[in-house]
């Protein structure tokens, strides 16, 4: 399966994006909204989807759009607030049974119509929002926003990129803040949603089976009143550390997480940042890597250990569950595979390992048709116009050089620590 994306501009700052393909018994539409993040915006926005799919101007109620989703042959409805980068994206989804195995093609006129309502014809009462909706989902917001701290791992990770990047954009939460929830009423959050509609750039994906009259449908849904649409700057990418921090948070936990943050200065359109990716799978990608070796296996440290790159940001966590004590033995080892590997003490079967297990998790993208959409509108955001095959293939061009010269890059910003001291004072 060869997956093209076709994008088709239809208005002021909105594209329409088309991803044709019969490999399955479903078909999707997203719409993505695209802000800046920033702290005076965040929480609006993380607080906006969960507010827009409880009722709009036909179906009042959330009850009321199960029941037509489930009249739609069980159609699926999700919303979501994602950070990319420095951006906030909030999507908006709906999929649904392919129209040739139900004998209706017409039905998906019905879930488009839905979407559109629940996008662009919200609930409104005396001019707003619905105040116990906003209300409601106010709260909610906020359990979310305190349950973080409950996957201690992921906690750390977002420990580590707010203290790695305090004076950047990226280390805002996209879940926002729960003290910005008591200044949000439904008349602010209703003046936010209006400007979102109006000014934000706007990126619709469907991934499916279509004919000519889907997708004059689809660009008739977004035929909508704009204005200036703005303008979200490229990430700030930051090569070298000027300082190192050095980040403890002392909290009632079992096991130690540690967190190494990496800057890189290697911008996902450089020709080095397919290197990038391979040498830090070769450090620390799955049960072949060198830390996963040495770390685990070797020196039994670490429950897990592995390195992330964050592609928009350009940035490499490495992080692992220890046990208190083992904090510096830790680092040191960490330090020391970083240097095995910019000193090209790997070999070509670490090298091809990595290359298969990238394509294999890039290639398993045409398995999902959610996926697909997600990774097409990742292009977008990096302005990557390849095809899936042509990422593959690079993948496939790197070379030890590219590797060694990547890793090479690696500068020690923060490291942070998740510790218990009542139980090391023991």
């Amino acid at each position: 399966m060869n997956l093209k994306s076709e994008r088709i501009n239809i208005g002021n700052g909105i594209h329409l994006n088309l991803v044709k393909t019969d490999k399955f018994k479903s078909n999707l539409l997203s719409f993505y909204f695209l802000r800046p993040l920033t702290k005076e915006e965040v929480t609006k926005n993380a607080l906006l989807p969960l507010v827009l799919k409880r009722g709009t101007d036909e179906y009042k109620t959330n009850l009321e759009i199960q029941r037509k989703l489930e009249e739609n042959y069980g159609a699926d409805l999700s919303v979501a607030i994602n950070k990319r980068g420095e951006r906030h994206v909030l999507r908006f989804t709906v999929e649904t049974v392919n129209g040739e195995y139900i004998g209706n093609k017409e039905y998906i006129y019905d879930v488009f119509s839905l979407l559109k309502s629940i996008i662009f014809n919200p609930l409104l009462e005396d001019g707003y929002f619905k105040k116990s909706y906003v209300d409601q989902e106010k709260e909610n917001l906020k359990r979310r926003i305190e349950s973080r701290i409950n996957d201690k791992r992921s906690y750390a990770l977002d420990r580590c990129i707010e203290e790695m990047c305090k004076n950047e954009r990226f280390s805002i939460y996209p879940l926002g803040n729960i003290e910005d929830l008591a200044s949000i009423d439904e008349n602010i959050l209703y003046s936010h949603y209006k400007d979102i509609i109006k000014t934000s750039p706007i990126e619709i994906f469907y991934v499916g089976d279509y004919d000519d009259k889907m997708v004059d449908y689809m660009k008739e849904m977004a035929v909508i009143e704009r204005e200036d649409i703005i303008t979200i700057p490229r990430e700030q990418i930051i090569s070298g550390a000027k300082t190192k921090n050095m980040v403890y948070d002392d909290l009632d936990v079992n096991q130690g997480k540690l967190v190494l943050g990496y800057r890189t200065g290697i911008p996902y359109e450089d020709k080095l940042y397919n290197g990038l990716l391979v040498g830090s799978d070769i450090l620390g990608g799955g049960p072949n890597s060198k830390l996963f070796k040495n770390v685990r296996e070797k020196e039994s440290l670490a429950y897990y250990v592995s390195s992330t790159i964050f592609k928009y940001k350009s940035i490499m966590l490495v992080d692992g569950g220890i046990e208190f004590e083992n904090f510096e033995k830790t680092i040191d080892i960490v330090k020391d595979q970083i240097e095995e590997m910019q000193k090209g003490n790997f070999t070509m079967d670490d090298i091809d390992i990595s290359k298969k297990s990238i394509k294999s998790s890039t290639e398993s993208i045409k398995d999902s048709i959610f996926l697909i959409s997600e990774y097409f509108f990742s292009q977008i955001l990096s302005n990557d116009n390849r095809s899936l095959e042509e990422v593959l293939e690079d993948i496939d061009r790197v070379s030890k050089q590219d590797i060694i010269e990547a890793m090479s890059t690696l500068t020690l910003d923060t490291i942070y620590f998740m510790r218990n001291t009542k139980v090391l004072n023991k």
